[in-house]
This record gives C-alpha cells, structure tokens and sequence, in this order.
C-alpha cells in the first residue's frame, strides 16, 4: 500500500473508533515498504498535530460532512491539507497522490470530491486561513476546552505552551553512567555522524541534532544508552535512594525510570517495580534485559498494595502517576483528540487514591517521588496540597532547582523549556 492511504487507515481508527495512535500505527506502518515509512509516520504525526486547524479548514471546503463510516476519507483530506501546509511537497504532487489514495481505500467516489477541496483550498488559502484562524483554539490547533485550562493555570504562558506541543519533540538519550561516562559517549556519537548537545541540569542527557532510528545509537544493544526526554531523567536523582535502599517505582512500565534508578551509583539494594499492564510491563523487561539491570518485576495495582506488598516498608517510593498527559502532547498529539475534559476528575481521583495506598509503604524516615507528564494543577500542585493536608505524617522536600517553575508545593516545568518535556515532581518526606 501506498504511504498516504496506509496513514488515512490509521488516522481513521482515531477519528472513527477513537483507537490511539500508538495502536493504529504499527500495522499501517507494516503495510508499506520500509522506504515509505518514515512519511506514514510524518502524515500521522503531523496531521495529528494540527488536526484542530486542518478540521475547521476541512469544514469550510465541504458543502456537507463526510459520514462517519467514510472516516478514511476524512482522514485523507487532513493529510493533504496538511501536505499542503506544512510539508515540501509539491502542490501539484500533494493533490495527486492523496486524490489516488481514495481509489486504493476502495472510495474511488471520493476521489472527486477530494481533488475540489484541495484545489480549492490552493485558490483560496489566505482567505479560508484568516477566517478559521479567527478562533485562537483553531489558530493554535487546540480543542478549546483545553486551551481554556492552558490559560486557567497559566496566564503568562498558555500561548506558548500551545505553540510548544505543535512543535515536533527532539529525540533526547540518556547515557547510562554505569558503562560509561556521557562526554565519552557522546564523542562516539560524533564518531557516528551524530551531532548532540548535552541537556541542561541533568549528567546523563543528549539531546541529538537529528532523530535517528536506535540501531545507529553505538552500544544501544549493549544498554549504554536510552531514549529518554531530558525532564524524565530528572526522577532518577530526585528522589537518590541511598546504597541498599528498597526502592518501589509505582506505575511503571515501560520500564524507563526504573532502569535509570537501576544504573545509578551508589545503587539502590532492591527494586520492585510494579504495573497492572501486563503488555505494558513486556516493555520494561525488554528494557531491563538490555540494560542489564535486575528488578522484582509485578503485574500488580499500585493502589491495591495488600494484594502483592509483602509488609516490608520502602525507603524510597517513585509514583509516576496516570495523567492527562498535557505536558507531552508534542510526543502523543492524538492527546488532542482522545482526552476529553470530564476525564480530568477522573483522573485526578485515581492519583489521589495512588498516594493514599502507597503513602503506608514508605518508611519512617523515607521519601515518595510524586511526577505527572501533565501541566494542570488539578494532577499536580493541588493534588499534593489535598495529599499534605490530609496526611499529617508527611511533608513537602522543596526541590531547590534551577529548571521549571516553583508551585505552591513541587515544580513544573513547561513543555519545551530547555527542550523538554511537560513535566511536574513534588518530593514528600515520611516524618516517622
């Protein structure tokens, strides 16, 4: 199959049956000869990304809206549009092979109507832009709900925060310590042809100039290396088990965080690492085998502890909570269209039910690392407000940093600051 067909097979089990992009994806990407990859998955990323946009253009160019069962079709006239907009293509180029698209989908009676929609929005673009750019939500290529929360919490910055998760995210590594040092490493990425910069506030981040796949990274196989955002890394030496602490990291798969509390020096005496995914948790072996590093594995509830805690108390607890994923929406932009504001409560009570049900696990004396991917304080500063207020045994570790932004309780850091990722850590002491 060709690449614009193959991404419209994808992006329709989102539009139709609200699968996610991580679902859809591999199959529409097992459908195309290796050498057209790397645009199916550029068309589904990037349609994705501005959706919201390419939706209000698309409404305009249509006398009626395609039914929902032809989801393929609406799916291939946001992937020209954004053809059109964002990628090199050329126009003439972008309008032929998405028209042929609908032939191969077996719609051959789009073909048609996509072919006067896209060249209609060539004759048309400056007025049809200006007229749904009016709107910031569709200017911005965010549903308005969510911008509207953006602005809530962050008065001074929504607007950034919104160009930043429609901006393509760096692929950012993390030198595992334990084989070698980062500025050694990097001088083999040199070596290989890859340029990269170290990532501010961390002794492990690489950010490289340009994404690759894996297999060029040198010793990746060997678990000298990981992919990992910059603000990710930051868990690891937060919460700094001492040497022969029993470390619980909550939540999981897959795997990313453990391995690197794992490749610490001085290392932790055990780990157990728990997740209720089993498929999620095949990851975070994988991951653990390459790099070599040995965790209690458990597919387990984090927040149903007397189901799998063997009563023995943790010095040091990670609990990187289910989330909204607001801060990553510039790696996951099918966010945009699979979150919906009533999930938010939701949510937020599943965290507070989390750090309930860990809080009695951690030891007199030991410490609980809560994080969030999300930017919205109803998951974060709020949540540990309500958690503090609640648990007189516990109290707030400020993090004294330099990264992010302090909160009433935590910091956060925004998508994009220092090329990372949305990211929000609030460090808890058990006072014993």
């Amino acid at each position: 199959m060709q690449a614009r067909p193959a991404a419209a097979r994808a992006l329709a089990c989102l539009l139709r049956d609200g699968a996610s992009l991580d679902n859809a994806l591999p199959k529409a990407l097992a459908s195309v000869a290796p050498g057209e990859r790397a645009l199916v998955s550029e068309l589904c990323y990037g349609t994705l990304r501005w959706q919201p946009r390419l939706a209000a253009l698309a409404s305009r160019l249509l006398h009626r809206p395609i039914r929902k069962r032809d989801s393929d079709v609406s799916a291939l006239l946001l992937i020209g549009l954004y053809q059109l907009q964002q990628m090199r293509i050329p126009d003439h180029a972008a309008v032929a092979e998405t028209v042929a698209g609908a032939g191969t989908l077996g719609k051959r009676w789009a073909s048609g109507l996509l072919n006067a929609a896209l060249r209609r929005y060539l004759r048309e673009r400056e007025t049809l832009e200006d007229a749904v750019d009016r709107e910031p939500a569709v200017a911005l290529a965010h549903p308005g709900w969510l911008l509207d929360r953006l602005h809530d919490a962050w008065p001074g910055q929504w607007q950034a925060i919104a160009m930043a998760n429609n901006d393509r995210a760096p692929m950012a590594l993390r030198v595992n310590l334990s084989h070698v040092e980062r500025d050694a490493y990097q001088a083999r990425l040199h070596e290989a042809g890859l340029a990269s910069t170290p990532i501010p506030y961390t002794d492990t981040g690489l950010q490289l100039t340009d994404p690759c796949d894996v297999e060029r990274l040198p010793g990746f196989a060997d678990g000298d290396v990981s992919v990992q955002d910059g603000a990710a890394q930051l868990a690891a030496p937060l919460l700094a088990p001492p040497a022969g602490a029993r470390v619980l990291d909550a939540c999981a798969a897959p795997g990313g965080k453990s391995a690197a509390l794992l490749e610490r020096r001085p290392a932790p005496g055990e780990l157990v690492a728990i997740d209720r995914s089993e498929a999620r948790l095949v990851r975070l072996h994988e991951t653990l085998q390459r790099t070599g590093c040995r965790a209690t594995v458990l597919t387990a509830d984090a927040g149903t502890p007397e189901s799998w805690w063997d009563g023995a108390p943790f010095d040091a607890v990670l609990l990187d909570a289910p989330c909204s994923a607001s801060g990553v929406i510039r790696r996951h932009p099918d966010i945009k269209l699979l979150r919906r504001p009533d999930d938010l409560p939701k949510l937020a009570a599943e965290q507070a039910r989390l750090l309930t049900s860990l809080w009695p696990l951690v030891a007199p004396g030991g410490s609980l690392l809560y994080a969030t991917c999300s930017v919205l304080p109803d998951e974060n500063d709020k949540q540990i407000s309500n958690f503090l207020a609640a648990h007189a045994d516990a109290q707030e570790h400020e993090i004294d940093a330099e990264w992010g932004h302090p909160c009433r309780h935590g910091r956060q850091i925004l998508p994009g600051e220092d090329g990372m990722d949305g990211f929000y850590y609030a460090r808890l002491r058990h006072r014993g």
